[in-house]
C-alpha cells in the first residue's frame, strides 16, 4: 500500500491559486470552445476535444511535441527488444496529483482498464497481447504481431493511479453512452501539468498548475477557466469584449471582424481532421426515412448518387468562405499513408445521380433522416443544411436533426442513424488508425467508429496486414488498395479537411497544434 501525501487537490477543496503557483502575481487565463468535453474519465470518449482537454491533466507514456512528433512523457525512453516486445523505462520521481507515486503497477492497471467494457479506448490496446512488469520502473508491452506504430497509439492513452481508482470504486470505466458515471467521471487524479479544482459540466471547469509536475513549465498562468459557449455569436462577442483570452472555433464569416478588432487576432491553418458523411449500410430497412421495406443505402448506386449530388466546391466557397481543403480520402496529407493519386473527387453530376436512383428503384427519390452536430465542427450545421439542399435536387428529402454534440454523439455512437456527419483526426497520424476505426467491419474492437457499419472483408485483411507490416513501401501499397476499395464501394462521402480557426488576445502567447488540441502548458499571459 502506498502512502499518499497529506494534500488534497480535488474539486472545491479550498486550495489557493497563489499557494499552488508559488508566485505573487496570479495570471488567469480564460478560454472557450463550442462545447464541453465529455467527462474527466480518461477513457470515456475517443474524441479529440475530450482527449485534448484531458491532456492538461493526464499523461501517457509518450506525448506529441509541437510538430506532432513523438516524445517521452511518463516513459523517459523505450527499446524494441524484439519485433513484438517493447520495453518502456518509466520516469522516476513522478507523482499523481494526490501525491501517490507513479509506478509500473499503474501502467499495467491502466492498459488493462482501457480494454474493458465501457472504455471507448479499447481499440488503442487491441494490438497488445500482454503487459509485463519487469520492475517498479520498467514494463514490457508484448503485441500480438509486429506493431510499428505502438507509440503513436499511446499518445493519449492516459495513465491512471491504480490505488486511487480502487479506493473510489472506479476500477471499471464508466460507459457514458449508457448513462453511467463513477467517481472518475467528475474527479481526476492525473500526473499532468494541471489539476482540476472545480468541474461544472456544461458551465465551467477550473484548472490550476500542479506544483510537483515532473517537467519544466513553459507557462505563467496560475489559474485557467474553461467555459463551453455553444452560440457562435456569444463566443466571438466574449473575445471581442475581453471576457475571453481564446475562443475557438471562430466562425469563418466572423474572422474578418476579429482581424479588424483592436487587441485580438486570428490563428488559422490546415487541420489534420477530415470531415465526412457516413451512411447506414447494415440494416435491411431504412432506420429513419420513408422507405419501410428496404434500406436504399445498401445499394451502391444510391450511395454513388448521394456522392455525385454533393457540390463540395460550393460548400467551400459559400459555407467555408474559401477555407478548407476538399478531399476524396478519409485522411489528410499530414497523415502517413496519404496517397495523392486517390484524392481526386468525382465530378458533380445531378443527371447521373438521378439516373442511378432510378436504376436502384427510386425514380422519385425518398426521405431520409440525417444527424449532424451543431457545436463540434467548423460550420457543421450549415454544411449539413447545404447537403440537404443539394440532395433535394435529386429528389431525396433530408430530415435534418442538428444537436449539441453531447446528444449527437450519444445517438450516432449507438448506431441510431441512417445518414450522419463525422470528423476524424487519426491520433496516430497514421492511415491504419482510420482503417481500423472507420473502414474495418464492426466487430470486437474493430470499426468502433464505423457507425454506418460499412463492411468489406478485403479491407479487413489489408488492415490487419498493414498493422504488422514494417516495410513502408509494402505498407503503402496495401493502404492505397484499401482506400481504393472503399472508393469503389462508395462507402463514405469525404468532404474536406477543415480549417483551424482560433481567435485570441494579442497579449496572450500560445501554440496552435495542427490536430486542434489546445495545451495550457504553452500559454503565456502578458
Amino acid at each position: 500500500m502506498r502512502s499518499p501525501r497529506s494534500r488534497s487537490v480535488f474539486l472545491a477543496v479550498g486550495v489557493t491559486v497563489a499557494s499552488l503557483a508559488g508566485t505573487a502575481q496570479a495570471e488567469t487565463f480564460r478560454w472557450a470552445f463550442q462545447g464541453d468535453f465529455q467527462a474527466l474519465e480518461p477513457y470515456v470518449l475517443n474524441e479529440t476535444h475530450t482527449l485534448g482537454t484531458l491532456s492538461n491533466v493526464y499523461e501517457g507514456l509518450v506525448r506529441r511535441d509541437r510538430d506532432l512528433g513523438i516524445e517521452p512523457a511518463l516513459a523517459e525512453s523505450w527499446d524494441v527488444v524484439n519485433p513484438t516486445t517493447w520495453r518502456f523505462h518509466l520516469r522516476e520521481g513522478v507523482t499523481f496529483h494526490n501525491g501517490n507515486p507513479f509506478t509500473a503497477d499503474d501502467v499495467l492497471f491502466s492498459l488493462a482498464r482501457a480494454a474493458k467494457d465501457g472504455s471507448d479506448m479499447s481499440s488503442r490496446v487491441a494490438a497488445i497481447a500482454e503487459v509485463r512488469k519487469v520492475d517498479d520502473l520498467t514494463v514490457d508491452i508484448i503485441t500480438t504481431a509486429p506493431y510499428p506504430i505502438l507509440t503513436s497509439d499511446m499518445t493519449d492513452l492516459y495513465i491512471m493511479d491504480k490505488e486511487w481508482a480502487e479506493e473510489h470504486d472506479a476500477v471499471e470505466p464508466a460507459n457514458i453512452k449508457a448513462g453511467e458515471e463513477n467517481y472518475a467521471t467528475r474527479h481526476e487524479n492525473g500526473t499532468g501539468p494541471f489539476m482540476v479544482t472545480e468541474r461544472q459540466p456544461d458551465v465551467r471547469t477550473v484548472f490550476v498548475p500542479f506544483p510537483d509536475w515532473w517537467d519544466e513549465p513553459e507557462h505563467n498562468i496560475t489559474e485557467a477557466i474553461f467555459t463551453p459557449i455553444t452560440s457562435d455569436a456569444t463566443r466571438v462577442a466574449a473575445l471581442l469584449s475581453g471576457e475571453m483570452d481564446l475562443v475557438y472555433p471562430v466562425p469563418l464569416q466572423d474572422a474578418p471582424r476579429v482581424e479588424a478588432a483592436p487587441g485580438v487576432e486570428m490563428l488559422d491553418g490546415a487541420e489534420v481532421r477530415t470531415v465526412f458523411l457516413g451512411m447506414d449500410q447494415y440494416r435491411d430497412t431504412l432506420f429513419e426515412g420513408s422507405v419501410t421495406d428496404a434500406n436504399p443505402l445498401q445499394d451502391v448506386r444510391v450511395r454513388e448518387a448521394f456522392y455525385r449530388a454533393i457540390d463540395i466546391e460550393a460548400i467551400r466557397k459559400k459555407i467555408m468562405r474559401g477555407k478548407g481543403t476538399p478531399t476524396a480520402l478519409l485522411i489528410g496529407p499530414q497523415v502517413n499513408g496519404f496517397d495523392p493519386a486517390l484524392n481526386e473527387r468525382p465530378a458533380v453530376d445531378l443527371d447521373r445521380a438521378k439516373a442511378l436512383l432510378a436504376e436502384a428503384g427510386y425514380p422519385d427519390g425518398f426521405e431520409i433522416g440525417m444527424d449532424c452536430p451543431n457545436n463540434r465542427y467548423v460550420n457543421d450545421e450549415a454544411i449539413c443544411q447545404a447537403v440537404a439542399g443539394m440532395l433535394a435536387k435529386i429528389g431525396v428529402k433530408v430530415n435534418l436533426l442538428a444537436q449539441p454534440k453531447s446528444k449527437y454523439f450519444a445517438k450516432i455512437l449507438a448506431h441510431d442513424t441512417s445518414f450522419y456527419m463525422l470528423g476524424w483526426t487519426p491520433s496516430t497520424l497514421d492511415a491504419h488508425n482510420a482503417m481500423r476505426d472507420l473502414l474495418m467491419c464492426t466487430k470486437d474492437d474493430f470499426g468502433k467508429f464505423n457507425l454506418g457499419r460499412y463492411c468489406n472483408p478485403e479491407i479487413d485483411e489489408l488492415a490487419k496486414a498493414v498493422q504488422s507490416e514494417i516495410d513502408p513501401n509494402k505498407r503503402q501499397v496495401m493502404i492505397s488498395e484499401a482506400f481504393q476499395i472503399m472508393q469503389n464501394d462508395w462507402g463514405y462521402i469525404p468532404l474536406h479537411q477543415q480549417p483551424l480557426s482560433w481567435g485570441k488576445k494579442e497579449s496572450v502567447d500560445l501554440f496552435q497544434r495542427a490536430d486542434n488540441i489546445f495545451e495550457l502548458r504553452f500559454v503565456t499571459v502578458q
